[in-house]
């Protein structure tokens, strides 16, 4: 009894070794099978490179794999507004002012700070020219909003201005001023065309079906807290006297 027992007990265990091996060569094999789908995939991809093919790949949803589309395939922009367009137009007009006014400071005042403030706008405000230019362009648009009809008047000396854009008149006070009364206009017209940006962006988001395309959102975004923050820093800067000190 006791050795039919050890018997049907090694015959067992012979039989549960023999199953627990072939569960593990079917995994081996499954496993397998998926790693060389995987390399072969792989391989596909790296001939296509070596071949100097582009590969165009679109991401997959979570817990989807990868595709691998045709080299024919564009990608596609997204809507954009009339309101869209002509806000970036009108802001590249806007911004053009700004850098027209800081390329006055190098040669109308000592003022250390300003001119490094200066420094700050112009070149910001010159990237992100360059950044509404190629928004523009990449949709087929004008990069110039176009300059309204109106008969009887002459555009050329009655100039389109966006929102706080300093006028002609201002603009030439600015030019002629030197020293502290430079920082004075400078800075309280300065405030005043920063003002006048937030009202373009609330303008635009205020407008239905415009602002949706994501680019736009996030510089319009950007624009609005950028120049809130400058107009805090010229108020501080308006209130510390004397502004001809700071040498």
């Amino acid at each position: 009894m006791k050795s039919f027992y050890f018997k049907g007990q090694r015959k067992l265990q012979s039989v549960m070794g023999g199953g627990a091996w072939r569960s593990g060569l079917v995994g081996a094999s499954t496993l397998a099978g998926l790693l060389s789908l995987t390399v072969c995939a792989q391989q596909a991809d790296q001939q296509q490179a070596d071949q100097g093919t582009p590969v165009v790949v679109q991401p997959g949803a979570p817990g989807q794999p990868t595709r691998t589309l045709p080299l024919s395939t564009r990608a596609t922009l997204p809507p954009r507004s009339s309101a869209d367009v002509r806000f970036m137009q009108g802001m590249i007009m806007h911004h053009a002012q700004a850098v027209e006014m800081t390329a006055l400071i190098e040669s109308h005042t000592e003022n250390k700070d300003l001119r490094l403030f200066g420094a700050r706008i112009s070149q910001s405000q010159s990237e992100e020219i360059k950044f509404m230019k190629r928004w523009l362009e990449a949709r087929g648009e004008s990069t110039s909003l176009p300059m309204p009809e109106m008969p009887g008047m002459d555009m050329s000396k009655q100039p389109m201005l966006m929102p706080g854009m300093l006028t002609p008149k201002q603009m030439e006070a600015l030019k002629k001023a030197k020293g502290a009364e430079f920082d004075q206009l400078f800075l309280t017209g300065m405030i005043q065309h920063h003002n006048g940006a937030l009202i373009m962006v609330k303008d635009l988001f205020d407008t239905a079906g415009s602002g949706q395309d994501a680019e736009l959102f996030n510089f319009a975004t950007d624009v609005d807290s950028g120049q809130r923050a400058e107009i805090r820093i010229m108020q501080t800067m308006l209130r510390e006297e004397p502004l001809e000190e700071k040498r």
